[in-house]
Order: structure tokens, then C-alpha cells, then sequence
């Protein structure tokens, strides 16, 4: 049971990673809310084990397992897309099982979102047998609710990444605007939208083994 997670910055936890890598694959799973920078980390991580400590590293993104919008118009979710239940939760479950037990075996293709189109690819991304280090990056992986929690089993290193809500909505706004919305529509999709997803990223989740801050 892990009561408090050890806060770590990102060369401690290039460390941390490192020395649980043994013979077998290793998958770490990066949380935390919208805007918090989890792809940013996972690529500084990628590159810092594969530079350093000469490992095979591959990101597979929760994204990609957003439902399509034409899904989300069926079920009347249009509005809240990225909530948790906007996500093939079951196929996400069924890919991580095959990462977890594929090691050297067979290859694992897992789907990408495209953000500039906003949707995902299938079979975007293959996830090499060799692969030694897998790092899973998405919102809600460590929520305690059902269906998320059936992926908590795949995990061997659990972090969440640290940061205040003042910088995630400066960061969402951005986001949206860079996306090509105008202010009051990306004000709009950060207080109704992305700021209560954060929320219940933090307040909806186990404890991490390890709190990583960003500096």
C-alpha cells in the first residue's frame, strides 16, 4: 500500500526506471490531468533512457482510444469528449494485456489520436516485441472507479505528474487557441470541459508511487 508518493524530479525518475529494469518488459504508467504535460514527459523519459542507459523505450498514448465524435454524437457525449467515459476503456484493457504478456514474442499495434484532426488512428503505432520499456500516458489510468481500474494490474511504476490548476488553464487555453478557437470558445472548453476532467483525475485517483514535478 503506498500511503504518500516520493517526489521526484525527471532525472531521478530516469533513475527510478532504470534500475527496475530487469529481464523482463517494464510498463510505467504516467497520469495526470489535461494539460499537465504527460506527452512532454514521456518523450524527455524515452529520450533520456535510451541516451543514458541504452534501453529500448516506446510510448503508447490513452488517447488513442478516445471514442470517434460520430460514437460520441450517438451516445449524447459530444460536449464532455475526454471525460472518462469517452474512451474505449475494454479495448485499451485487451492492448495492455497483450503489451504486458507480449515481450519478446509478437508486436503490439496500438492507435494514435491525431489532435490536428481530432480522431484517432488505428494501428498507428507498433509497439516492437523487443521493446524493453513501455510508458503509458493518459488521464485517468490510475482511477479508482471501474472499468479503469482493471488496468492498474499492467503497471509496474505508477506516476503522476504534479501541477496547479492556475498553469493547466493557461496551458488548455493555448491549446484550444493555437487549435484555432477564439478566446471566449476556448475559455468556455477549459471551465466546462477540461477543468472538471482535471479534477477528477486528482481527486478520482489512487496514489501514485511516485509524484514527479517539473521544474
Amino acid at each position: 500500500m503506498i500511503n504518500q508518493p516520493k517526489a521526484v524530479v525527471l532525472k531521478e525518475l530516469v533513475v527510478e526506471i532504470a534500475a527496475r529494469t530487469t529481464e523482463s518488459r517494464v510498463i510505467v504508467a504516467l497520469a495526470g490531468a489535461p494539460g499537465s504535460g504527460k506527452s512532454t514527459t514521456a518523450e524527455l523519459l524515452q529520450t533520456d533512457l535510451q541516451n543514458t542507459y541504452n534501453q529500448t523505450v516506446q510510448i503508447v498514448p490513452m488517447d488513442g482510444f478516445h471514442f470517434d465524435d460520430a460514437i460520441l454524437a450517438q451516445l449524447g457525449r459530444s460536449q464532455r469528449k475526454g471525460a472518462p467515459d469517452t474512451f474505449d476503456v475494454e479495448g485499451f484493457d485487451v492492448t495492455m494485456s497483450r503489451l504486458a504478456t507480449a515481450y519478446l514474442t509478437a508486436d503490439v499495434a496500438v492507435p494514435i489520436f491525431d489532435r490536428s484532426r481530432e480522431l484517432s488512428r488505428a494501428g498507428a503505432r507498433l509497439i516492437d516485441r523487443n521493446t524493453r520499456i513501455v510508458l503509458v500516458e493518459g488521464n485517468y489510468l490510475l482511477l479508482k472507479d471501474a472499468p479503469w481500474r482493471r488496468l492498474h494490474q499492467y503497471f509496474d511504476i505508477t506516476v503522476m505528474i504534479a501541477c496547479d490548476e492556475q498553469t493547466l488553464c493557461a496551458r488548455l487555453q493555448k491549446r484550444w487557441t493555437d487549435l484555432g478557437f477564439d478566446l471566449p470558445e476556448a475559455t468556455g472548453k477549459v471551465e466546462y470541459n477540461d477543468l472538471p476532467n482535471a479534477r477528477r483525475v486528482t481527486e478520482g485517483s489512487v496514489k501514485a508511487e511516485f509524484s514527479l514535478v517539473r521544474t
